[in-house]
């Protein structure tokens, strides 16, 4: 059985599709095509509903998605189903992600590369973790002016397979960077509009910025 096509990496804007149940196990199915993205790479994974059953969770394990749905589902393998996904909490995924990677960038650019040692990515905020001396509040005006220049200037974001066979992803901006990632992208810089920053101190040379949306 060949694995999942991820039709949320050829569109992430896809709010809904028509999918078939390739296989059945208790509450847990796979599909043969899918917009329902899955935790990888510290972003959440969608919500949404399968067939008009809620997706309780989204596994991905190799190149499969697992979908946990309700209980009570009658579906079977070969059952034709429409797959939907809650646009409003992608969408914001979407932002905080892109705002967190050109956040990343920016302090590895500007700051000498620093050592990340997390980031996690939700509907509410994005954060990223790093082993830095002092305090790291102490950038955000730079990093701020320089992510809002990008925003500005409402850039292409290209993102594309760098090893299909392996689902190898990257996202490029012209001038700006190219960076292996495989989680759901912007088209424009601009849509991610203003952001906030808030510094968090984990102790022990560890600090973290909290990226929040402003609109």
């Amino acid at each position: 059985m060949m694995a999942v096509k991820k039709l949320f990496w050829e569109n992430p804007y896809l709010t809904e599709m028509k999918a078939m149940v390739t296989s059945v196990n208790n509450d847990c199915i796979t599909l043969d095509q899918t917009i329902a993205f899955a935790f990888s790479g510290g972003q959440q994974s969608d919500s949404g509903t399968i067939g008009g059953y809620e997706v309780i969770e989204a596994r991905k394990e190799g190149k499969e998605i697992y979908y946990i749905i309700q209980q009570n589902h009658n579906l079977k393998p070969w059952d034709n189903v429409l797959v939907k996904i809650d646009w409003q909490k992608r969408y914001r995924l979407m932002k905080l992600h892109f705002a967190a990677e050109i956040i990343l960038e920016l302090v590895y650019q500007n700051y000498n590369h620093p050592e990340k040692i997390g980031a996690n990515i939700t509907e509410e905020k994005a954060r990223l973790d790093f082993y830095w001396k002092g305090n790291i509040s102490e950038i955000f005006p730079e990093i701020i002016s320089k992510l809002s220049n990008l925003v500005d200037a409402n850039l292409n974001i290209n993102s594309d397979f760098s090893d299909e066979e392996h689902e190898r992803r990257y996202w490029e901006i012209d001038g700006f960077a190219k960076v292996a990632c495989g989680g759901t992208h912007l088209r424009k810089t601009g849509e991610i509009g203003r952001v906030a920053l808030k510094r968090n101190n984990l102790g022990s040379g560890k600090e973290r910025i909290e990226i929040y949306l402003q609109s």
